[in-house]
C-alpha cells in the first residue's frame, strides 16, 4: 500500500463487534479478598452501554479471571441475547474444561505458555495443525465457534481452513507498536508497511471463507485507522487499554469512546 492509500483510505462501513476483556478488572479485584472491583458489575455496565459482548481470558494460576468469574459471566449472558460471550485460552492448558461448562458463543485459542504475562504470538501451522486438530473438533461438537490466534501471514490461512475453524484473530501488536512510533500515523511509508500483512492476511482468510476478528494493544487512539484498512474485521477483543481509559472516563464513556472509533458500528 502506498502513503497516500493509506491517508486517503476511505473507511469501510461493514459493522464490527466491540468485546471488551474484563481480565484487568478480574486482576486489580485480586489484589485484595474483596470483590472489589466487581467483575460482573463492570461487564454489566460495559453491555448497558453497547458493548457487543464480552472477553476472558483465564489462566490456570488463575492469576486474573477466575472459574468462577466464568459461571457468573455466562449466566449473565443469558440476560443480553444477541451478545456474545468469548473464552480465550490455550486449549492445552485449562480452555477446554471452561467451554464444555459453560459453552461460549466463541473459543479463541492461543498458543500462550503458563508464565507469559500476555499473548505474544499466533500459532505456527502446519506445525501446530496435527495436535489442534482434536481440540477444535471438540470445540465444533460443543456447537462453539472457533478462531484460532494467529500471527498476519497470509499463506498460513489455508491451513487455518483445512483445520475446520470459523475465524482467525489476527494478532495487531505490530501495528500497534508501528502506529505508537509514528508522529502522524496517518501519513507514513512505514504505517503503510504495518498494516499491509494485516490487509493481506485478512483477505487471503477471507476468500478462503474465513471470518476475521483482531486483537492485541488497539486503543482508541489506533483501532479507527486499522479497522478503516483492513477488510471486513467482525470483531475487537480489547481489555488493557480500554480498562485503562475506563479508569478515567468510567465504563460507559468508554464503550461510547470505542464504538466511536468503529466504522460502521453503532451499540447493540
Amino acid at each position: 500500500m502506498s502513503e497516500t492509500a493509506l491517508h486517503h483510505k476511505r473507511p469501510s462501513l461493514h459493522p464490527c463487534a466491540l468485546s471488551v476483556n474484563l481480565n484487568k478488572v478480574a486482576l486489580l479485584r485480586n489484589a485484595r479478598e474483596l470483590d472489589l472491583p466487581s467483575v460482573t458489575h463492570a461487564a454489566r455496565l460495559c453491555l448497558k452501554a453497547g458493548a457487543h459482548g464480552l472477553t476472558v481470558h483465564p489462566r490456570p494460576d488463575a492469576r486474573h479471571i477466575r472459574d468462577h468469574d466464568v459461571e457468573l459471566l455466562s449466566a449473565l449472558l443469558k440476560e443480553w441475547p444477541g451478545r456474545e460471550f468469548n473464552i480465550e485460552g490455550n486449549p492445552f492448558h485449562n480452555l477446554m474444561g471452561l467451554v464444555e461448562r459453560f459453552r461460549p458463543h466463541q473459543a479463541t485459542l492461543v498458543p500462550d505458555g503458563m508464565a507469559q504475562s500476555t499473548s505474544d504470538h499466533g500459532w505456527q501451522l502446519p506445525h501446530d495443525l496435527e495436535a489442534l486438530r482434536p481440540k477444535v473438533e471438540q470445540l465444533k461438537a460443543w456447537g462453539v465457534r472457533v478462531s484460532l490466534f494467529m500471527d498476519p501471514i497470509p499463506e498460513m490461512m489455508v491451513h487455518c481452513k483445512a483445520l475446520g475453524v470459523e475465524r482467525i484473530e489476527l494478532y495487531t501488536e505490530g501495528f500497534a507498536r508501528a502506529y505508537a512510533l509514528e508522529a502522524d500515523p496517518s501519513n507514513s511509508t512505514r504505517m503503510a508497511s504495518a498494516i499491509a500483512p494485516y490487509i493481506d492476511c485478512a483477505k487471503a482468510a477471507q476468500a478462503l471463507g474465513l471470518e476475521v476478528n483482531a486483537g492485541h494493544d488497539l486503543n482508541a487512539l489506533n483501532l479507527n485507522c486499522f479497522l478503516s484498512h483492513v477488510p471486513h474485521v467482525k470483531e475487537v477483543s480489547i481489555g488493557h487499554a480500554f480498562i485503562a481509559d475506563a479508569l478515567v472516563l468510567g465504563y460507559e464513556r468508554a464503550v461510547h469512546l470505542y464504538l466511536e472509533q468503529m466504522p460502521g458500528s453503532q451499540a447493540t
